[in-house]
């Protein structure tokens, strides 16, 4: 194999995962503390839960659904067991799951009379068989052109805008080069950029989807009656240095590069191919993460300015930050140090260079912090009212 690559688990439906998780997925709010339990009893589990699981409409059912059954069959996930309160929602995501020929199995609390600890029993039972089947996977040479990056910042500073962000965009750059597929969101930190984001569109149908998701996020922002001046940038982002809402969006656009704009999706849509996309979403970060790893992304690269801890629980999600103060007080929780390029000790294509060798490592097995600290969550997205 010539180029860059590395070392992944290659799934029966040819996807590759960087991780080789066995997840435990409550689709019902139910059940969510029961697999809590079950992710404590079978070290190295993941937990997804929701506290949802029947009054959702519309949008909101169908959001919830995809997402839940993405994060399933997320090829990060080597395994994966359903548990849930409503016997027609499981038996729909895990047949949907199954359709990834990956092992997957269900338990319904019906099943169990209505009894959690049974419940409990019995899941860690099968999570317990999961987890040593899954450990006899081994990973095998991958081309960069298989590996799927999310984008993601969150308490930006200047930092962030001149440094942190830039460098990403010059490793997406090269992802995008080599085939591979990248995206990113946070739709409302594309106002006052959006006409940057336009002009690098594919075509006209996908320079209007972004002016339009711009603004639909403004007007539910008038809507709502809120001044966006003071709520982004945020009180954290104004101490930071930041000013305006065109200031951050300027350097929150910086990490995606300056690759053409091959689409806009949805929370927690799959890509329809190789490339860099955009997806309308939330900008607060638990939200917009899981919506990038509902979409498939195997890895995130999430900037920060003074520090923000937040990471995915199934994607290895990288710590980059610029600012020197941060970098030196956060030694556990920032995986890439970017101060000297900030310092202009060292130049951006150098560190480009050391972040794109860092992120092979990380999908080859090396640990993030946030992995190392079991910081890792991810959620699901709500739309609207319930039943």
């Amino acid at each position: 194999m010539t180029g860059p690559a590395f070392d992944g688990f290659r799934r029966p439906d040819g996807t590759v995962g960087v991780r080789n998780h066995v997840l435990i997925l409550s689709v019902t709010g139910l059940t969510g503390p029961t697999a809590r339990r079950i992710g404590r009893a079978v070290p190295g589990a993941r937990v997804v839960t929701t506290p949802y699981g029947s009054g959702l409409v519309g949008d909101d059912a169908a959001l919830q659904r995809r997402a839940l059954t993405a994060f399933g069959a997320h090829p990060n996930v080597g395994a994966v067991l359903v548990i849930g309160a409503s016997p027609p929602l499981v038996d729909e995501v895990v047949a949907s799951i199954a359709l990834t020929a990956k092992p997957v199995e269900a338990l319904i609390l019906d099943d169990c009379d209505h009894d959690a600890l049974t419940l409990t029993e019995r899941g860690t039972r099968i999570a317990a068989r999961m987890m040593r089947e899954a450990s006899r996977a081994r990973r095998v040479p991958v081309p960069l052109a298989e590996l799927f990056l999310g984008m993601e910042c969150g308490r930006s500073d200047p930092s962030s805008g001149l440094v942190a962000n830039p460098l990403v965009g010059a490793v997406v750059d090269a992802l995008i080069d080599a085939g591979g597929r990248a995206v990113f969101g946070e739709t409302i930190e594309w106002l006052g950029a959006e006409h940057l984001l336009t002009a690098r569109a594919a075509n006209p149908e996908v320079a209007r989807a972004i002016e339009a998701a711009v603004l639909r996020r403004e007007r539910t922002a008038i809507d709502a009656g809120l001044d966006l001046l003071g709520n982004n940038p945020g009180p954290t982002n104004i101490a930071a240095g930041l000013t305006t809402i065109e200031e951050k969006s300027l350097g929150a656009i910086a990490k995606g590069g300056r690759s053409p704009i091959r689409g806009v999706v949805g929370i927690a849509e799959p890509l329809p191919g190789p490339g860099l996309y955009l997806m309308d979403a939330p900008a607060y970060a638990p939200e917009s993460v899981g919506g990038l790893v509902a979409s498939g992304a195997q890895l995130v690269l999430f900037t920060t300015g003074v520090g923000n801890s937040f990471v995915s629980g199934l994607a290895p999600t990288i710590k980059i930050s610029g600012n020197p103060v941060a970098t030196r007080r956060l030694r556990e929780q920032l995986d890439f140090d970017a101060s000297d390029v900030f310092a202009r000790r060292a130049s951006l294509a150098d560190a480009a260079a050391r972040l794109q060798a860092l992120v092979l490592e990380v999908a080859s097995g090396t640990l993030t912090w946030g992995e190392i600290l079991d910081e890792g969550e991810d959620v699901v997205s709500r739309l609207g009212p319930a039943l």
